[in-house]
């Protein structure tokens, strides 16, 4: 009796450790990557850090009064923020009218540095104002769409005011829900 109480633990302490094994992997995935730290450090591609659904977009942010890509729309994906996101199909899923920027930010969890993390609207910068901010500006990310990003100090790295879009895709069996963001240059028409 007691050999077979010591198999059964055994084999569900592997069940365990596989499946632990597995979600790792399939959450720690970067684009560029061995480990989420060190690919975070040297580019915007953040694929394994996201949270599978994005939820909400954040409080205050407009919607597009006329966007080349209507909610509801298909479109495909040529932007490469994460891996397998390029060429992916997605349906729009929100439309927003706001600055919409790439930063540097050194993660609270004290992970690598992240540099040109694509992207972050304005709503998602603590007091940011409404006014587009400059290259290089100092900021506090209130966004929190990967481990480590909320709270973070960090400098814009770049800006732009297209219209950002919320959408949601599956790519490798594995669906992205409302993922924030990509700005309308990195989408195409079905």
């Amino acid at each position: 009796m007691m050999r077979h109480s010591v198999t059964v633990v055994g084999s569900l302490a592997v069940l365990v450790l596989a499946s632990a094994t597995a979600c790792s992997s399939a959450n720690t995935d970067d684009s560029s990557s061995a480990s989420p730290s060190a690919s975070a450090s040297s580019s915007g591609n953040m694929d394994g850090m996201h949270d599978m659904d994005g939820g909400p977009a954040p409080a205050g942010l407009a919607s597009a009064e006329n966007p080349r890509f209507p909610v509801g729309s298909h479109v495909i994906l040529t932007a490469d923020h994460m891996s397998g996101m390029k060429d992916a199909e997605a349906e729009i899923t929100g439309a927003f009218a706001t600055n919409t920027y790439a930063v540097d930010y050194q993660p609270t969890d004290g992970g690598s540095m992240v540099k040109d993390h694509k992207w972050v609207v304005q709503q998602e910068l603590q007091d940011a104002g409404s006014e587009r901010l400059p290259d290089g500006t100092p900021v506090t990310i209130e966004a929190d769409h990967m481990k480590g990003m909320a709270g973070a100090k960090g400098n814009i790295a770049s800006s732009t005011d297209q219209t950002v879009y919320m959408v949601t895709y599956t790519s490798d069996g594995m669906t992205m829900t409302n993922h924030k963001w990509v700005v309308e240059d990195e989408l195409k028409a079905e």
